[in-house]
């Protein structure tokens, strides 16, 4: 790429914002400014220690606007916020003249997705996603190993299990990620990557149930085109596996199909800057095709658990915990 191109980024004091730092400096560009109301950001030191920096939305806004008007623009605003904000900053970017790069979940509800389709039009700027998963060199090969095997026998149906436990401590809960009104809940949160990439390589859904749904897991069945798909997701340390504890491990993530276990636990760190590339090249995912693993989640949240009825992951037996401090769920 022979010109830097500028970039503005939200949320920078937030989790996932060292990774789209990281991505901006990999590919050579150039983070002109941040915002977070949180000041905790040394971290912009390693990368743009020229990098302006505001707390209040105002100046943020401020120093975008005047910008803009130079002939030294902004291009791109990443958008690391958390998830119930991400529909409000896309609007942001595509109305200030910037193209959009917005962490996962693109939003919370389908809706929302429409509405920003005709921001878009209204703009002339586009809007991408991060959904990563569909660059892993293993995913990537299982799909096409399901296509050739699909294509072959139309008729072909996956069974396949899914286990992801990401342990949190109890800070979660009083952070926004444990409101499910601002987090999405569980599926969203952890899961709305995996959700994606289980329909990127099998197919549609054509029945999502809910088996159990709590502040700290869910678990359900997905019938895909070609899979039938039993998964459990969960932040309690509590659920992990024997063979996980005992390596000190607090994350577990598993995908077995037909019986035998696939791993795909390496080959995550570069993720989001092979997104970057992807997308500064123009093949980035346009925000229509998270469309599919946002309504999957939706359903998920506002669905009445059955129980244990039916083909149920064997994990969602695990005996349910009492919230910390006991509060709902859904307060």
């Amino acid at each position: 790429m022979d010109k830097k191109l500028n970039f503005a980024l939200i949320g920078a004091a937030g989790y996932i914002a060292p990774r789209h730092i990281k991505a901006i400096a990999d590919t050579g560009n150039n983070l002109l400014v941040a915002y977070d109301k949180f000041d905790s950001v040394g971290r912009l030191d390693s990368s743009f220690p020229d990098c302006s920096f505001y707390t209040e939305n105002e100046q943020f806004d401020r120093f975008c606007s005047k910008q803009m008007r130079t002939d030294n623009p902004l291009h791109w605003l990443s958008i690391c916020t958390p998830n119930y904000t991400h529909d409000a900053f896309i609007r942001y970017g595509l109305r200030l003249g910037c193209d959009v790069i917005c962490e996962k979940p693109l939003v919370l509800n389908p809706y929302n997705i429409d509405n920003l389709l005709e921001v878009e039009k209204e703009t002339g700027h586009k809007a991408y996603t991060i959904l990563q998963l569909r660059l892993h060199d293993k995913i990537r090969a299982l799909k096409e190993k399901v296509e050739r095997e699909t294509a072959q026998d139309p008729k072909k149906v996956y069974d396949v299990d899914l286990t992801y436990i990401t342990s949190r401590g109890n800070w979660y809960y009083a952070s926004w990620k444990g409101d499910v009104h601002k987090s999405g809940g569980i599926a969203t949160n952890i899961g709305v990557h995996f959700y994606d990439m289980l329909q990127w390589v099998f197919g549609k859904v054509q029945k999502n149930i809910v088996h159990v749904m709590s502040f700290d897991r869910v678990a359900g069945y997905l019938e895909l085109e070609h899979a039938r798909v039993r998964y459990f997701l969960s932040i309690n340390a509590a659920c992990l596996p024997a063979n996980a504890v005992q390596g000190e491990k607090r994350t577990y993530r598993t995908l077995n199909i037909d019986g035998e276990e696939f791993e795909f636990s390496a080959g995550f760190t570069e993720l989001h800057t092979e997104s970057y590339k992807q997308i500064l090249a123009g093949n980035g995912f346009r925000i229509a095709e998270a469309r599919p693993c946002i309504e999957t989640v939706a359903e998920i949240r506002h669905s009445e658990p059955i129980g244990l009825v039916g083909d149920y992951h064997p994990l969602a037996k695990l005996p349910l915990a009492k919230h910390p401090f006991g509060w709902d769920e859904k307060r």
